[in-house]
């Protein structure tokens, strides 16, 4: 690993003694530690055993060119982040746009030039060390973003447990409680929805975590889209009051899906539909076929989403505030993207300004698969 303080270890390979000399010392003046190989196979064997920050490597050997030795580092896991810079004659252009397509960061030219040299070598040396930090960065990131997602799962986990207790509270007052005013079963009814409300929040907030880190189980049968669209249009008939809810569905759109996923993320758009609508009006299901996707869609009346909120509304906890409605639910929608995702679908919105939305995902359609 580079570090600030230790001197940087470069590797020169070249079978001309000369030269192999004369970078030895030039690049020894500048504090860098130099090991010189006259052949690849020798440099190969050294590298693998003390890892250099930088390898000079000539293109024109005997025995192995400098292709192939470059061909090699790369192959190495633990060589292939080494930068490589070439050795070429001036009139080798072929052999220079060879040697970066195998993976060199640079050339220097024969006959050599010490101020091209040492800014070429400081130049990849630094942005090796700056590769490096960011990497180490990137790293500690993750670490901190698993260690806060692991802590809000945990959470969110242990607040299942009271909440169900408040639940069953609630519950056993509902049934011992003899005729009790309206004011207290009201209240009493106020506290059951809510505590619904948190829990199903707390159950959203688990699901999206493990879809988040690929830990969300998921059972793919055969089955009709249009059966499991049915469904939640019919769970949904008697909870519309006064908006009506039409399915459209030319044929059956047969596929593999998890049956469960799938009709939830109907249900949140159908839910978020419904809340936007305005009474007497019509919310709309649709489903169809175009090409290797299946394609369902819930079309709302309400006012249009702005263009500027039809991505991020899909972000977590979102909530934008536009003249006429909120835009948003916090986590449902976070949910339908993450399930829609790991069907290896899409999700989206269309909206028409102050008439209409449309929130549509696609599933990819798998015929031959059970």
């Amino acid at each position: 690993m580079l570090t600030a303080e230790a001197p940087r270890k470069i590797m020169v390979v070249d079978d001309t003694v000369a030269n192999l000399k004369l970078l030895e010392e030039m690049l020894s003046e500048q504090g860098y530690v130099v090991r010189s190989f006259p052949r690849g196979r020798l440099a190969l064997a050294a590298a693998a055993r003390e890892l250099p920050d930088l390898i000079l490597l000539d293109i024109q050997m005997p025995e192995m060119d400098g292709f192939e030795v470059c061909e090699r580092l790369k192959a190495d896991p633990l060589l292939a982040e080494v930068p490589v810079i070439f050795i070429s004659a001036q009139h080798e252009t072929m052999d220079k746009v060879r040697a970066f397509a195998l993976g060199g960061v640079d050339y220097v030219t024969k006959p050599f030039q010490f101020a091209e040299v040492d800014a070429r070598v400081r130049t990849h040396l630094e942005l090796r060390q700056q590769k490096v930090a960011l990497q180490e960065s990137y790293e500690r990131l993750k670490e901190l973003e698993l260690m806060r997602e692991n802590l809000a799962h945990m959470v969110v986990h242990d607040m299942r447990s009271p909440l169900f207790a408040v639940m069953m509270s609630i519950e056993l007052v509902q049934m011992n409680v003899t005729n009790p005013p309206a004011k207290v079963t009201k209240y009493l009814d106020m506290a059951m929805g809510n505590v619904n409300k948190l829990t199903e929040m707390v159950n959203q907030l688990l699901d999206i975590s493990r879809l988040e880190s690929g830990r969300m189980p998921m059972t793919k049968t055969r089955g009709d889209l249009a059966a499991t669209a049915q469904t939640v249009v019919e769970s949904f008939r008697t909870l519309a009051a006064d908006r009506r809810i039409n399915l459209v569905s030319t044929q059956p759109v047969l596929t593999s899906y998890d049956k469960d996923l799938v009709g939830r993320i109907l249900t949140n758009l159908v839910g978020n539909a419904l809340k936007f609508t305005p009474a007497e009006e019509v919310v709309t299901v649709t489903l169809d076929q175009k090409g290797a996707d299946a394609r369902l869609s819930v079309t709302d009346l309400g006012p249009g989403i702005p263009p500027e909120f039809r991505e991020k509304i899909f972000e977590k906890f979102t909530q934008l505030e536009g003249e006429k409605r909120k835009y948003g639910t916090g986590l449902g929608l976070t949910f339908c993207k993450l399930a829609v995702e790991a069907h290896g679908g899409l999700i989206g919105v269309e909206s028409t300004a102050d008439q209409s939305n449309t929130f549509w995902f696609t599933l990819p359609m798998e015929k031959d698969r059970i």
